[in-house]
């Protein structure tokens, strides 16, 4: 019979700031774009120092992308509550 190597250790928990930054990108879309971007940027160069996948920093800079261009569209009809495109 053949040995074979034991597998490697798992990674730390806790210590997947990835992860972290572009969920905290994708909620913060939702309430504040600009820390919704902040923190895609963030998720983006933590994945890029260690070498994991950016999908969620991409789905915050999407999700910002694409708030931001409903709110401008909202505003400019006259839809966007608490918002008045006409001067008093």
């Amino acid at each position: 019979m053949t040995a074979y190597p034991p597998p490697p250790p798992p990674a730390a928990a806790g210590n997947d700031k990835t992860t972290l930054w572009g969920v905290l990108g994708i909620v913060f879309a939702f309430c504040c774009l600009p820390l919704g971007v902040v923190f895609a940027v963030l998720s983006l160069n933590e994945a890029k120092k260690s070498g994991k996948q950016p999908t969620l920093a991409y789905v915050a800079f999407g999700l910002s992308a694409l708030l931001l261009v409903l709110n401008i569209i909202l505003a400019v009809s006259g839809n966007l509550p608490g918002f008045s495109s006409t001067a008093p």
